[in-house]
């Protein structure tokens, strides 16, 4: 066995709203659309999938109160992202930062609260400190 990949489910109230999110401000495509209740979205080889609920994800505020997160994705050119995402309508609920873990990121809330961490590394992938 192996495994191939691994993909995410966000829960949403509103299952329009959130395609429209993730095509329109991050360039998601649709995959697949299950009569409106499950859905299937693609970056490239990266795969997310929504599902409809009649309830509000009681993940959401959990993620909140705690510091958590419900999705982190590796970008390259953060800084650039966070400018589309603002000028595009999306609030920062983090704006860029540089974190003691070596990274830039920035942190924003999906339609529908969920909490979307997008982060660089500050350091070249494979290389070690000092090289």
């Amino acid at each position: 066995m192996a495994i191939t990949g691994i993909i995410p489910q966000l829960r949403t109230m509103d299952i329009a709203s959130s395609i429209r999110f993730y095509t329109e401000k991050l360039d998601f495509v649709v995959e697949f659309n299950y009569q409106d209740f499950y859905v299937g979205l693609r970056y490239g080889d990266l795969t997310i999938h929504l599902k409809r609920v009649r309830e509000p994800d009681p993940s959401i505020r959990y993620v909140d109160d705690g510091g958590h997160l419900h999705l982190y994705l590796r970008v390259d050119g953060v800084a650039a992202l966070a400018e589309r995402l603002e000028a595009g309508g999306v609030p920062l609920v983090q704006n860029v930062h540089e974190t003691p873990w070596d990274t830039r990121e920035i942190v924003v809330h999906d339609d529908q609260g969920h909490t979307l961490y997008f982060g660089e590394p500050l350091k070249p992938r494979g290389r070690a400190e000092g090289d």
